[in-house]
């Protein structure tokens, strides 16, 4: 006989009441005597009759090891409970073939509900067990007759229920619930656990793993914000450098949350230059926007500042994100931040240089540029011209030339746009660095790397931890390109000392950037000479292949160091020469790449270098004391020091004496003080950490509504945004498809009688 134990029972009751609790007790001290002893191994009806059981588990888990022995499975059917103490007296387990399933054909549009296959077939074997004055329970009726075949293979018995008992086990549960908090689907899940589980156990199924996920999460429903403050606040008990800001209504319900990790708030010291802010991303049943705020590092690779769920996508919104974005930076504003085409987002950002993402951009022309292409055949070509002006000069001239040769109205969206010019135009923003950044595509990126960790359905205190999971992921990610770049050397594609100077300096990914520009400098590239000067000279650089007109200006100087400049404006965009510049420099036998062409934010050093020259610590110090940004440098270059001097004990010990001695004379300092300190310590406020266990923090009442889903929305939609209407291809009217045109039938079964 094989042994299935250690399962719980099955939760299906139903509690019934009626029979008398006092004549059952006495019905069952007669059948008492009547027990009959047998053996374990014996499973006829006059043993089974009357065995007596400790517990009614005990009795389930006999039953249940007697129905896999005959291949069938069970379920409990009935429970009766005593009308006093509510305690229960007798249970009923029957075959899971036992009676039928109920029909409710009933729906509210009048069809057809689908329905599963029967599985139920009126089967009467039963196993009744009742609970005598001793407290034991024993078998009162038994009934071993069934109406169905019998699955006698091991295999397919154990796909029963009843003995598919291996997800239900405490170790397979909790394992579930970690790979569940892993980011792990129902039927990734499946396949981990089938794979470390025994041959002689049923395989899980996803449908089981997403019954325990669901059961796990029941537990977290109405206090899933309560569990994001929670991690947040433990997290700063442990991590100094943790911010966390929340904003709560009065009644506790959440309206925006917003955190950074200190090697965030680090790397925004130094690749905070550009940020791009994207708000399209959902991530929970709320539907509360997740929004990003997303850099580039010194690899070209995505890296997050920080993130924040936010109630809604409204002006005031977005002002108290930024503040607060801003105020856990140090208050160091970026140069520069790319966002969509939303003019909530713009009138709250209004201290910094903002660019609308191109991406956005073309998708609108799609759908405004459209009337005008179809009625003006030149519009097209006008339009591109205008949109890739080099110059402002030539922007406005051209604007000039098209709204009055093509009749365009004030409000139309071509007006709008360049009302919006200094967002987005070419000409006004080509000497501005966005780290070669145009549109929200890095945004993009971070979306499709989140998706592998949450989903709609991840519920608010798993999100925060599963992002933290994917954000040491992308640092991983930071920490291989920093090994690969500090053990490798760059392959050349010429010994060009040019080139060498670049693949020493910057690092791998940059350096093959560099590198594309470099092959095509030197191959497919001509110039003709425009002017000539003592201090400078002006080429006209591009390929034969292409109209001089398109051909980019380039000029040159070399008295006190070299100078060049092109008029495609990549390296004050990118930081990176431009081919254009790249062949002119070697046209005039410069012998290597100017130090001040490197930026070193593109350098392995950038990540780890700390100090007043390369973040200007002396511009954010003042009267009052000492700034954060200053203190958070300070204590870089002090964690710094020691990681170098860990393996030599003499400068440990150095360290430590002028350590002692700078603290000995703070304390000197400190003391006449001293009074005046403890009474600032005893007013002070109370801080967010300590202020949060105080407050009465609930759930939202219900997914928030976001832009692009009201009617009235401020952002303008494109075309690809809207769903498109369906259209006949037949009758050419609206609703429907040429399949179900109610025209087309009529005219082809007269086709047919004819």
């Amino acid at each position: 006989m094989m042994s299935k134990a250690g399962a719980d029972e099955p939760i299906e009751e139903h509690t019934t009441e009626d029979a008398d609790a006092n004549d059952l007790l006495e019905t069952t001290e007669e059948l008492k005597d009547a027990n009959v002893e047998c053996e374990e191994n014996e499973w006829n009806n006059e043993s089974i009759l009357g065995k007596v059981f400790d517990t009614h588990k005990d009795a389930y888990n006999f039953y249940n090891d007697y129905s896999f022995v005959h291949g069938f499975g069970i379920r409990v059917h009935h429970k009766y409970k005593n009308k006093e103490t509510n305690e229960p007296f007798r249970k009923i387990y029957v075959c899971n073939k036992e009676g039928f399933k109920r029909r409710n054909d009933n729906t509210s549009n009048g069809n057809e509900k689908k329905r599963r296959r029967d599985v139920r077939t009126g089967c009467k074997a039963m196993f009744r067990i009742t609970k005598n004055k001793e407290g034991k329970w024993f078998v009162d009726m038994f009934n071993d007759t069934h109406n169905h075949d019998l699955s006698m293979t091991p295999t397919k018995v154990m796909k029963h229920r009843s003995h598919s008992k291996i997800h239900r086990s405490m170790e397979c549960k909790s394992l579930i619930v970690e790979l569940g908090q892993a980011g792990l689907k129902p039927s990734q899940v499946k396949k981990a656990i089938n794979a470390m589980k025994t041959s002689n156990e049923a395989d899980v199924t996803s449908k089981q793993c997403a019954d325990v996920l669901s059961e796990q999460r029941k537990h977290c429903r109405g206090k899933e914000f309560y569990g994001v403050i929670k991690h947040f606040q433990d997290k700063s008990l442990v991590v100094n450098d943790q911010y966390f800001s929340v904003d709560l209504y009065d009644d506790g319900s959440p309206r925006n949350i917003f955190w950074a990790d200190g090697r965030s708030r680090d790397a925004y010291t130094k690749f905070g230059d550009v940020v791009v802010f994207d708000v399209t991303y959902m991530t929970n049943k709320f539907k509360m926007p997740f929004a990003p705020f997303i850099g580039v590092n010194h690899h070209a690779q995505s890296i997050l500042f920080g993130g924040a769920l936010l109630e809604n996508e409204k002006e005031d919104t977005f002002e108290w994100l930024f503040e607060h974005f801003l105020k856990c930076m140090f208050d160091k504003h970026p140069k520069a931040i790319i966002t969509d085409q939303d003019k909530a987002i713009g009138n709250a950002i209004r201290k910094v240089l903002h660019r609308f993402c191109s991406w956005h951009i073309k998708k609108h022309e799609l759908e405004h540029l459209r009337p005008y292409v179809a009625r003006y055949s030149d519009f097209q070509e006008s339009y591109k011209e205008w949109v890739k002006s080099d110059t402002v000069e030539e922007f406005e001239s051209r604007w000039e030339v098209i709204r009055g040769k093509y009749n365009l109205e004030t409000n139309s969206w071509v007006s709008e746009m360049y009302n919006q010019r200094k967002h987005w135009a070419k000409a006004f923003l080509k000497d501005v660095f966005f780290a070669g950044m145009t549109t929200s595509g890095r945004s993009e990126s971070i979306h499709s790397f989140f998706d592998g960790y949450v989903n709609s359905r991840t519920m608010l205190n798993e999100f925060v931890i599963q992002y933290d999971k994917a954000v040491e992921s992308r640092r991983s990610a930071e920490e291989d390109e920093d090994f690969k770049t500090m053990n490798s050397r760059a392959v050349l594609s010429s010994v060009h000392p040019i080139e060498a100077k670049a693949g020493e300096c910057y690092t791998r990914k940059v350096f093959e950037i560099f590198k594309k520009e470099w092959k095509e400098a030197t191959s497919n590239l001509s110039h003709e000479t425009l002017s000539k000067t003592t201090e400078e000279i002006k080429y006209r650089v591009g390929q034969l292949d292409i109209d001089k007109r398109y051909w980019r200006i380039v000029s040159f100087r070399s008295l006190n160091q070299v100078n060049v400049a092109c008029s495609c404006g990549k390296f004050e965009r990118c930081g990176i020469l431009c081919k254009h510049s790249l062949y002119v420099m070697k046209k005039r036998l410069v012998e290597t790449l100017p130090i001040h062409y490197i930026l070193s934010r593109w350098t392995i050093n950038a990540r780890y270098k700390v100090g007043n020259r390369c973040i200007g610590l002396e511009d954010k110090d003042n009267k009052n004391g000492v700034s954060a940004l200053t203190l958070w440098c300070v204590r870089s270059n002090f964690t710094k020091l020691i990681e170098q001097a860990r393996d030599s004990p003499s400068e440990i010990q150095k360290l430590n004496t002028l350590l002692i001695s700078l603290l000995d004379d703070q304390a000197i300092r400190k003391k006449t003080n001293v009074f005046e300190n403890v009474s600032q310590s005893s007013c002070m406020g109370i801080s967010q950490v300590d202020m949060i266990p105080q407050l009465s923090v609930r759930d939202p009442f219900g997914p928030t509504t976001t832009k692009g889903r009201p009617k009235n929305a401020s952002r303008l939609k494109s075309c690809l945004e809207v769903p498109k209407k369906r259209t006949c291809s037949y009758c050419q009217g609206l609703g429907h498809y040429a399949t179900s045109c109610s025209k087309r039938k009529v005219d082809e079964s007269l086709q047919e009688k004819q």
